[in-house]
Protein backbone atom coordinates (compact mmCIF):
# COMPACT_ATOMS: atom_id res chain seq x y z
CA UNK A 1 0.00 0.00 0.00
CA UNK A 2 0.95 3.42 -0.98
CA UNK A 3 1.14 6.17 0.93
CA UNK A 4 -1.88 7.48 -0.85
CA UNK A 5 -3.62 4.71 -0.85
CA UNK A 6 -2.69 4.91 2.99
CA UNK A 7 -4.52 8.44 3.33
CA UNK A 8 -7.22 7.70 0.88
CA UNK A 9 -8.23 4.45 3.14
CA UNK A 10 -8.04 6.51 6.29
CA UNK A 11 -10.16 9.06 5.00
CA UNK A 12 -12.69 6.85 4.17
CA UNK A 13 -12.28 4.94 7.67
CA UNK A 14 -12.47 8.67 8.96
CA UNK A 15 -15.51 9.25 6.51
CA UNK A 16 -17.36 6.22 7.29
CA UNK A 17 -16.55 6.40 11.37
CA UNK A 18 -17.93 9.95 11.15
CA UNK A 19 -21.03 8.40 9.25
CA UNK A 20 -21.51 5.82 11.80
CA UNK A 21 -21.26 8.69 14.27
CA UNK A 22 -23.75 10.97 12.19
CA UNK A 23 -25.86 7.43 12.32
CA UNK A 24 -25.52 6.95 16.02
CA UNK A 25 -26.53 10.76 16.83
CA UNK A 26 -29.27 10.18 14.71
CA UNK A 27 -30.34 7.45 17.19
CA UNK A 28 -29.70 9.31 20.23
CA UNK A 29 -31.65 12.33 19.21
CA UNK A 30 -34.05 10.40 17.95
CA UNK A 31 -34.02 8.13 21.53
CA UNK A 32 -34.14 11.75 22.92
CA UNK A 33 -36.71 13.33 21.00
CA UNK A 34 -38.71 9.92 21.89
CA UNK A 35 -38.14 10.28 25.72
CA UNK A 36 -38.95 14.17 25.33
CA UNK A 37 -42.14 13.18 23.81
CA UNK A 38 -42.71 10.77 26.42
CA UNK A 39 -41.91 13.00 29.17
CA UNK A 40 -44.54 15.80 27.71
CA UNK A 41 -47.22 13.31 27.50
CA UNK A 42 -46.58 12.34 31.14
CA UNK A 43 -46.54 16.01 31.74
CA UNK A 44 -49.55 16.99 30.25
CA UNK A 45 -51.48 13.53 31.40
CA UNK A 46 -50.47 14.86 35.16
CA UNK A 47 -51.63 18.26 34.23
CA UNK A 48 -54.94 17.19 32.67
CA UNK A 49 -55.11 15.11 36.36
CA UNK A 50 -54.58 18.00 39.05
CA UNK A 51 -56.75 20.23 36.50
CA UNK A 52 -59.54 17.58 37.61
CA UNK A 53 -58.58 16.93 41.07
CA UNK A 54 -58.92 21.68 40.72
CA UNK A 55 -62.12 20.71 38.89
CA UNK A 56 -63.94 18.89 41.28
CA UNK A 57 -62.63 20.45 44.59
CA UNK A 58 -64.16 23.43 43.22
CA UNK A 59 -67.14 21.96 42.61
CA UNK A 60 -67.37 20.68 46.10
CA UNK A 61 -66.72 23.82 47.22
CA UNK A 62 -69.51 25.89 45.43
CA UNK A 63 -72.19 23.80 46.36
CA UNK A 64 -71.21 23.57 49.76
CA UNK A 65 -71.37 27.42 49.72
CA UNK A 66 -74.19 27.28 47.98
CA UNK A 67 -75.58 25.01 50.70
CA UNK A 68 -74.39 27.17 53.21
CA UNK A 69 -76.19 30.27 51.71
CA UNK A 70 -79.48 28.20 51.71
CA UNK A 71 -79.36 27.54 55.11
CA UNK A 72 -78.39 31.03 56.13
CA UNK A 73 -81.41 32.73 54.82
CA UNK A 74 -83.73 29.97 55.95
CA UNK A 75 -82.38 30.44 59.83
CA UNK A 76 -82.89 34.34 58.88
CA UNK A 77 -86.24 33.93 57.57
CA UNK A 78 -87.24 31.64 60.47
CA UNK A 79 -85.63 33.74 63.09
CA UNK A 80 -87.52 36.70 61.16
CA UNK A 81 -90.46 34.88 61.46
CA UNK A 82 -90.30 33.48 64.99
CA UNK A 83 -88.61 37.13 66.69
CA UNK A 84 -91.70 38.26 68.57
CA UNK A 85 -92.20 35.12 70.15
CA UNK A 86 -90.32 35.66 73.60
CA UNK A 87 -92.47 38.84 73.36
CA UNK A 88 -95.58 37.00 72.68
CA UNK A 89 -94.98 34.52 76.01
CA UNK A 90 -94.20 37.25 77.90
CA UNK A 91 -97.78 39.04 77.35
CA UNK A 92 -99.90 36.03 77.77
CA UNK A 93 -99.89 36.50 81.34
CA UNK A 94 -101.03 39.84 81.11
CA UNK A 95 -103.37 38.52 79.02
CA UNK A 96 -104.82 35.65 81.58
CA UNK A 97 -104.77 38.61 83.80
CA UNK A 98 -107.36 40.69 81.50
CA UNK A 99 -109.75 37.78 81.17
CA UNK A 100 -109.82 37.03 84.74
CA UNK A 101 -110.56 40.72 85.28
CA UNK A 102 -113.49 40.67 82.94
CA UNK A 103 -114.67 37.40 83.98
CA UNK A 104 -115.02 39.35 87.75
CA UNK A 105 -116.51 42.31 86.25
CA UNK A 106 -118.69 40.36 84.28
CA UNK A 107 -120.70 38.73 87.55
CA UNK A 108 -121.07 42.22 89.30
CA UNK A 109 -119.07 41.06 92.54
CA UNK A 110 -117.08 43.93 94.51
CA UNK A 111 -116.13 46.20 91.97
CA UNK A 112 -113.26 47.60 93.77
CA UNK A 113 -111.72 45.05 93.56
CA UNK A 114 -112.09 45.01 90.05
CA UNK A 115 -110.34 48.29 89.78
CA UNK A 116 -107.32 47.39 91.29
CA UNK A 117 -106.52 44.22 89.77
CA UNK A 118 -106.77 46.24 86.23
CA UNK A 119 -104.48 48.95 87.72
CA UNK A 120 -102.55 45.95 88.97
CA UNK A 121 -102.53 44.58 85.39
CA UNK A 122 -101.57 47.80 83.54
CA UNK A 123 -98.57 48.43 85.93
CA UNK A 124 -97.38 44.42 85.12
CA UNK A 125 -97.88 45.51 81.78
CA UNK A 126 -96.09 48.40 81.55
CA UNK A 127 -93.44 46.93 83.81
CA UNK A 128 -93.21 44.41 80.62
CA UNK A 129 -92.26 46.87 78.06
CA UNK A 130 -90.11 48.99 80.27
CA UNK A 131 -87.99 45.72 80.35
CA UNK A 132 -88.05 45.52 76.49
CA UNK A 133 -87.16 48.96 76.44
CA UNK A 134 -90.11 50.76 75.79
CA UNK A 135 -90.48 54.13 77.02
CA UNK A 136 -92.96 56.68 76.95
CA UNK A 137 -92.25 60.08 76.22
CA UNK A 138 -92.68 62.54 78.18
CA UNK A 139 -94.46 65.39 76.81
CA UNK A 140 -96.90 67.27 78.91
CA UNK A 141 -95.34 71.25 79.51
CA UNK A 142 -92.20 70.55 77.49
CA UNK A 143 -91.12 72.67 74.82
CA UNK A 144 -92.87 71.15 71.50
CA UNK A 145 -89.95 69.19 69.52
CA UNK A 146 -90.73 67.82 66.48
CA UNK A 147 -88.51 64.92 66.63
CA UNK A 148 -90.90 63.57 69.52
CA UNK A 149 -93.95 65.41 69.12
CA UNK A 150 -96.80 65.83 66.14
CA UNK A 151 -99.04 68.70 66.57
CA UNK A 152 -102.53 68.69 66.05
CA UNK A 153 -103.24 72.14 66.96
CA UNK A 154 -102.51 75.29 68.45
CA UNK A 155 -104.62 76.95 71.35
CA UNK A 156 -104.64 79.91 73.19
CA UNK A 157 -102.32 79.13 76.38
CA UNK A 158 -103.43 80.03 79.72
CA UNK A 159 -100.30 80.91 81.01
CA UNK A 160 -97.48 83.05 79.21
CA UNK A 161 -94.90 80.02 80.30
CA UNK A 162 -97.13 77.63 78.18
CA UNK A 163 -96.47 79.83 74.87
CA UNK A 164 -94.79 77.32 72.52
CA UNK A 165 -94.99 74.33 74.61
CA UNK A 166 -97.13 71.24 74.97
CA UNK A 167 -100.79 71.80 76.73
CA UNK A 168 -102.21 68.40 76.31
CA UNK A 169 -101.11 65.04 75.71
CA UNK A 170 -103.98 63.68 72.49
CA UNK A 171 -101.80 59.86 72.28
CA UNK A 172 -99.06 59.49 73.82
CA UNK A 173 -95.63 58.57 72.01
CA UNK A 174 -93.16 56.12 72.65
CA UNK A 175 -89.43 55.45 71.59
CA UNK A 176 -88.27 52.15 71.61
CA UNK A 177 -84.23 51.51 71.83
CA UNK A 178 -83.97 55.19 71.91
CA UNK A 179 -85.64 55.48 67.96
CA UNK A 180 -89.43 56.93 67.88
CA UNK A 181 -91.58 54.26 67.05
CA UNK A 182 -94.94 56.52 67.32
CA UNK A 183 -94.72 60.38 67.87
CA UNK A 184 -96.77 62.00 70.71
CA UNK A 185 -100.02 63.56 69.21
CA UNK A 186 -99.98 67.14 71.29
CA UNK A 187 -101.67 70.58 71.42
CA UNK A 188 -99.29 73.67 71.66
CA UNK A 189 -100.26 76.65 73.61
CA UNK A 190 -99.87 79.67 71.60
Amino acid sequence: MTKSNKEQNDKSTIGADKHINKEKSKTKSHKTSKDKDHKKDQLIEELKEQVEKEHNSYLRLSADFDNFRKRTLKEKADLTKFAGEDIILSLLPVIDDFERAIQHLDSGEDTEHAKDGLKLIYSKFKEFLKKNNLQEIDALHKDFDTDLHEAITKIPAAKKNLRGKVVDVIEKGYMLNGKVIRYAKVVIGE
